[in-house]
């Protein structure tokens, strides 16, 4: 990866993950204490949750250059390209590159997945990252 940071990455796919495990609420408006809901409903997806926002805030603040290399990315944790085709999973994502990457990305299931696999097989890891703030 030549203009994305595999700092920023390892960001992404946390928030990926967070997005990735929310399920419809079961009730509008619980307004029950959390801990006697074993504080469940963290896993529920409310108009009010900042969890989607932050991981479009994340998509859309990178570059051009790095929200194609994100793409190139997941396409390669996805098993579209090899490490080898890096070259041209990069070249396709600038083809079809436009406005609406944070929109394309978040309506990829396991997206966190799709991106540690990417960066695992180009050799780099969220070990480092995870360890400092997780």
């Amino acid at each position: 990866m030549d203009n994305l940071s595999a700092e920023k990455v390892c960001y992404i796919i946390v928030k990926a993950r967070e997005f990735d495990v929310k399920v419809d609420p079961v009730a509008p408006d619980p307004g029950s204490n959390p801990a006697d809901d074993d504080e469940l409903d963290i896993l529920e997806d409310f108009a009010a949750d900042p969890t989607f926002d932050e991981l479009t805030s994340a998509i859309q603040g990178l570059n051009r250059d790095e929200q194609v290399e994100l793409v190139a990315l997941v396409w390669t944790g996805r098993g579209d390209y090899t490490a080898a085709q890096w070259t041209e999973a990069v070249s396709g994502a600038l083809d079809a590159h436009n406005n609406h990457t944070a929109e394309y990305l978040t309506g990829i299931p396991l997206l966190g997945d799709y991106l540690e696999e990417g960066l695992s097989a180009l050799g780099y890891t969220c070990e480092e990252y995870e360890s400092g703030r997780l």
